[in-house]
């Protein structure tokens, strides 16, 4: 044995040396493993630029290729055929095989393929059955252009890279793991590519994005033409159904409605979103039916689906393959532009194979013509030859005078062609189609040299026609388009409640015997301040000691520049007293920082938060001193500018304070704030859920009114709460004048009013006092017009047009307003308003009448006023029609 092997002496073994270990592992690593990844790379797990397939699919393409006859062969008898081609197994055959069929371009199935919707696998290989489709056919093979090489064994020949011209590595995607690297390249749509490709020809630029079977929406914005270090974010699409179901349609790429609804189950076990159920009804299409508890914003759980389930992903391209024999890492629109390339490449060796084929038969044509024309078969010399030789050089001398017109010098090889020709084919011989066949060679050689001569324009001829025959099959189904960050912290359904032990020091949210604080979520961050001008920021917990003194706790919202603290402060034990705006926008989680100037004994004398920015007024009362005469006085936090948390703020006063208290509440100094009505949950919020109410000031109110005729007006907190019967709500705009149709229950009648709301925060009735009197319409149009239909019989009458400016003048809330008509009434509808230039808001209201008049002098007006009623020209009594009406059902 060598001095590297393992010696034996007196039957003990002796262990080698590490020296000697250590250069056996360097020469393994450097040999066989350095063999083996580079065996994964090239032959397995990477695409070949060439062809954009892995070693295994061009094997399954090329096995088919020799099976194919037009019917489709059992999957089973591909994959045993493919075997001959492909070193390994027949389970990575076929499962590669079916991937290549669920793309649906080069493989037509039959069976059940599986569903990339759900996950669910195909039947076995002796189920299901497979064929060429008709693009594979038109793209893929050229057996004229293909390298071949031996097989594995050496019994069979196969293709290096089969002769593509379109770039499949781009429509198809791929995702493979080798040793030290990978490769993952998304799919993109079919048109666009064809699009992409007659742009580069022209000379243009493009751009392509991703494009999966399972639609969805796509975030290109770091796409980064799918090179390494790029991201797109695929989102699921959500459908709203109502208020408490949602319903996904369609899927991220990559995610099934399976592992879809495991992540939607994990996240509803987990609190973040509010789910009673999850139901999958996924066939040919995704469909999965979320539904949601009572109480929850459907516009929040959708933003928590995103936040917290498979609703989005994030996907790291990496577009890895190889090229020369190495594998290279390039963008995507490399790979289409040496796609282009070589596709207009093989397009003209083609064009060239084709015209050198065409011009051997022409050739031809034209020996044979000569030959039979000629009579040459009937020489006495050539019939009297004696030998081959003799033979062929009598026809090659009878040739020669016509040599000058051939495209090439006659061979022994045409000749021995002349030799083959049947006397048959002599006696049918035709002149004049010989010569016509002869100048249709011509002419196909003339087209070819135009082609070759134009192979660019060609080319993208080329591109063309495929997208003519195949692109209708293939729309786009990902929508491209950009997202709002969600951050999960504002979409996390507050399912904890936080609580705090001020005399232990403790918070958390187990604490539940002690001071509740407010809601909040597992992943939320509490900002705690302490009576000393300490502060932090620490993460929700079930327990944890914050420390004693703390004079404000509540849940942190990062980056939130509505919460204004306003805080006066006592600089050291005895000193000077400051007050001071600030926000807290960022911080970092559990460092420990202070708002006052850091003196021993400091502290603070009045704390608020405000989540609008509100400044209020404070009074400020001084402890009784020698030759001090003014004990009170007021400090308006409106008149301090808003800085930064470590400013030191503005002087109150160096006395000594007895104490501070509000005086009087501010607005807000922030500026208009945006607001939203979420209908789902009748609230209020700032982060764009539900409908827009507008940009709110300090000032501004909600008008809110009900379905049931009253009304009132609010603020615009996030923390109000809303009936159900709202009609309408929006920003309250004082002045504006609203028309009214009601059913007066009082006197049995439709009637109309024109009137402002006016701000109150009781809820007001509108329509009257009477429970029984209905709100028909509401309008704030200036121009409002109303159409008035009748029934009540036979006794026709046509409908009538009320313009509300026109009808009647602006007049008190209280007021009742003016008779419609007396008339049965089958349908009331707004209309089109009327152009109004100079807008009723400019009207001043009438309010000198009383607001409730028992026989109100509008009463009278309808039968008075000419041309405002129906009821002017009919003899029927105001008691007839008011048994009428009672008698029948009304139509409102």
């Amino acid at each position: 044995m060598s001095d590297e092997m393992i010696t034996e002496s007196d039957s003990k073994i002796t262990p080698l040396s590490s020296d000697v270990t250590r250069y056996q592992l360097r020469s393994m690593y450097r040999s066989w493993y350095l063999d083996y990844a580079s065996y994964v790379i090239l032959e397995r797990a990477v695409p070949n630029i060439a062809d954009g397939l892995k070693p295994v699919q061009r094997r399954i393409l090329h096995s088919m290729k020799t099976l194919d006859d037009g019917r489709f062969n059992k999957v089973a008898n591909i994959v045993g055929n493919t075997m001959q081609y492909h070193p390994h197994g027949d389970a990575s055959i076929n499962d590669a095989l079916v991937q290549l069929g669920q793309k649906e371009l080069l493989i037509e199935t039959q069976g059940n393929w599986g569903n990339v919707l759900t996950g669910d696998r195909a039947a076995a290989g002796r189920y299901i059955e497979a064929r060429l489709s008709p693009f594979a056919l038109e793209v893929l093979y050229n057996s004229k252009l293909t390298e071949w090489a031996p097989s594995y064994d050496g019994r069979k020949k196969e293709p290096v890279t089969l002769p593509a011209k379109f770039p499949l590595l781009l429509v198809q995607g791929v995702e493979g793991i080798a040793v030290g690297l990978s490769s993952k390249i998304l799919p993109h749509n079919f048109n666009e590519i064809l699009d992409a490709c007659i742009a580069f020809l022209r000379g243009e630029e493009f751009a392509l994005y991703p494009d999966f079977a399972t639609g969805g929406f796509i975030d290109v914005n770091r796409y980064n033409d799918g090179t390494r270090g790029g991201a797109v974010k695929v989102r699921a699409k959500i459908e709203k159904i109502d208020n408490k179901t949602l319903a996904i349609t369609e899927v991220p790429y990559g995610v099934t409605s399976g592992s879809l609804i495991n992540s939607i189950l994990k996240a509803g076990e987990k609190g973040k979103i509010k789910i009673r159920k999850v139901d999958d009804m996924t066939s040919e299409s995704v469909r999965v039916m979320v539904y949601l508890q009572p109480g929850t914003s459907s516009d929040k759980a959708i933003d928590a689906l995103y936040a917290f389930t498979d609703c989005e992903i994030n996907i790291y391209p990496n577009c890895c393959v190889i090229h020369d024999k190495k594998p290279v890492f390039i963008s995507i629109s490399d790979v289409l532009r040496h796609s282009v390339l070589s596709t207009r490449d093989l397009l003209q060796r083609e064009l060239e194979i084709q015209r050198d084929e065409v011009r051997e038969m022409l050739h031809f044509a034209s020996l044979e013509r000569i030959f039979i024309e000629e009579r040459i078969y009937k020489d006495k010399e050539y019939e009297q030859s004696r030998s081959f030789e003799e033979a062929t050089a009598h026809i090659m001398n009878r040739l020669k005078p016509w040599e000058p017109k051939f495209i090439r010098p006659v061979t022994d090889d045409d000749v021995q062609r002349l030799y083959e020709i049947k006397m048959g084919r002599i006696l049918r011989f035709n002149a004049q189609k010989a010569e016509e066949t002869i100048a249709a060679y011509r002419d196909k050689i003339s087209e070819i040299e135009k082609h070759l001569a134009n192979i660019t324009a060609y080319t993208i001829d080329w591109y063309m026609s495929l997208k003519a025959k195949y692109g209708d099959a293939f729309p786009r189904r990902t929508v491209v388009r950009g997202f709002d960050n969600i951050e999960a912290a504002t979409v996390a359904e507050a399912n904890k409640k936080l609580y705090i032990n001020r005399a232990e020091g403790f918070i958390g949210t187990s604490l539940a015997k002690d001071e509740f604080i407010c809601p909040c979520s597992d992943i939320d961050d509490v900002i705690i301040f302490y009576r000393d001008g300490k502060y932090k920021v620490v993460k929700v917990q079930e327990k944890l000691f914050a420390g004693k003194n703390i004079e404000h706790i509540d849940v942190f919202k990062r980056n939130d520049q509505r919460t204004v603290y306003n805080v006066i402060y006592r600089d050291g034990k005895d000193g000077t007293y400051f007050m001071k705006r600030f926000f807290v926008t960022g911080i970092t989680r559990d460092k420990e920082y202070d708002i006052t100037q850091g003196t021993p004994g400091s502290r603070i004398c009045y704390f608020t938060r405000n989540p609008n920015g509100e400044a209020e007024v404070v009074r400020v009362t001084l402890k009784p001193k020698a030759r001090l005469n003014k004990l009170q006085f007021d400090v308006d936090f409106g008149e301090l500018a808003i800085k930064g948390k470590q400013s030191r703020g503005n002087i109150v006063t160096r006395n000594e304070v007895h104490r501070f208290s509000l005086r009087e509440k501010g607005a807000s100094t922030l500026g208009g704030r945006k607001v939203w009505f979420d209908s789902d949950v009748l609230r209020l919020n700032y982060d764009g859920r539900g409908d827009y109410l507008g940009e709110f000031g300090g000032t501004d109110l909600v008008l809110v009114i009900l379905k049931n005729g009253e009304y009132y007006t609010s603020t615009f907190d996030a923390s109000n709460h809303y009936e159900d019967n709202i009609l309408r709500i929006e920003k309250f705009r004082p002045g504006t004048i609203w028309s009214a149709i009601l059913f007066d229950a009082d006197q049995g009648y439709p009637y109309i009013k024109r009137f402002s709301f006016e701000q109150t925060a009781k809820k007001q009735k509108f329509i009257g006092d009477n429970p029984k009197s209905q709100l028909i319409l509401l309008s704030d149009e200036p121009g409002a017009r109303f159409e008035v239909t009748f029934g009540g019989g036979d006794d026709f009458r046509d409908p009538i047009v009320i313009v509300a400016s026109e009808f009647i003048n602006v007049k008190s809330l209280k007021a009742k307003g003016k008779r419609l008509t007396t008339y049965i009434t089958e349908n009331i509808v707004e209309i089109d308003p009327v152009p109004v230039s100079d807008p009723d808001e400019s009207e001043t209201p009438d309010l000198s009448e009383p607001a409730v008049s028992p026989d109100d002098d509008d009463d009278n007006a309808a039968d008075n006023d000419s041309g405002n009623s129906a009821a002017e020209t009919e003899d029927v009594s105001d008691e007839q029609v008011r048994d009428e009406i009672n008698g029948q059902q009304h139509l409102f």
